[in-house]
């Protein structure tokens, strides 16, 4: 009971603090596109708005509560605030819009202090690729180890610790790919497919480990309800297929867009040289017809 009543008032704090993010961006959209129609386009809010939506069910929805009963559950849960939300929210241009939405003068506080040298460059420093990666890569498996895991399970702060890590990391990892600001490409955007790829690794090992293992890893959910039959076991191997496939064809959703971007710049590019190409070879001409004229 003393945890069920903990939870409630998690999720009401949750779900309120989200409705606020919600109403704030909104406001800040609507500003925007009265001063430029073409600011921020309607399925980026869609997007921004569908991933505050997936941070509720992950959170505070009847959902949280079964991961104390499965494995599956918590594995959802930690798939919508990595996977899935994240990068909805990064699409959304929500620092911009967020911005737009608060009062003039608390904006003005903000943006004072953003131009502050050192936190430019602690941004910048968080925002790299090799830290975003890291920073993905280590919450995964820290959180999954067995002794970690059950800290996250027992202690309801450190259950929100937990919730927080994945899904700031998850922001952090698709910082890189996403380009939701012109300055936050570091390295050649073609580098996004290694690093797409190389983040698959960390996931396909905790989940081929969790498909295959013989023995129940988490031994908490040999006490649990397990609400739809499922044994402890096969609850694991659920989990474990779950993350697998999810992350399989998420990276290589964004990998694709990935790679049709650079086709699409690359395309434009020879365009444009080609139409620089044919203006050099018509300008001689044009110079001897203005000769013959005189």
């Amino acid at each position: 009971m003393p945890h069920a009543h903990h939870a409630s008032i998690e999720s009401s704090w949750v779900s309120a603090s989200l409705i606020l993010v919600a109403l704030i961006y909104l406001l800040g959209w609507l500003r925007l596109r009265r001063l430029d129609l073409d600011s921020v386009q309607a399925w980026r809010a869609g997007g921004f708005m569908l991933g505050l939506f997936l941070i509720w069910l992950a959170i505070a929805s009847p959902l949280s509560a079964l991961d104390h009963e499965m494995l599956t559950a918590h594995m959802v849960q930690h798939l919508l605030l990595m996977t899935f939300a994240a990068p909805l929210i990064l699409l959304g241009a929500s620092a911009t819009t967020l911005l737009y939405g608060l009062p003039h003068r608390l904006v003005q506080v903000v943006s004072r202090s953003f131009q502050s040298t050192v936190l430019h460059q602690v941004w910048s420093a968080l925002t790299h690729p090799v830290v975003c990666w890291l920073g993905a890569a280590g919450t995964l498996v820290a959180w999954h180890i067995p002794a970690v895991f059950l800290l996250g399970l027992r202690s309801q702060m450190w259950h929100g610790i937990e919730q927080a890590s994945f899904l700031a990391t998850g922001l952090l990892f698709w910082w890189p790919v996403v380009q939701p600001s012109p300055t936050s490409l570091k390295w050649p955007e073609s580098s996004m497919l290694l690093y797409l790829f190389l983040a698959t690794l960390p996931c396909d090992i905790l989940s081929g480990f969790l498909v295959f293992c013989d023995r129940v890893v988490y031994q908490v959910y040999f006490f649990s309800s397990q609400p739809f039959g499922l044994s402890a076991l096969e609850d694991q191997e659920c989990a474990g297929a779950l993350m697998w496939t999810c992350v399989t064809v998420i990276y290589l959703i964004a990998g694709a867009i990935v790679t049709a971007r650079l086709l699409s710049f690359r395309g434009s590019q020879e365009y444009a040289i080609r139409q620089l190409e044919t203006q050099a070879i018509a300008l001689p001409k044009n110079d001897m017809q203005t000769m013959e004229v005189v």
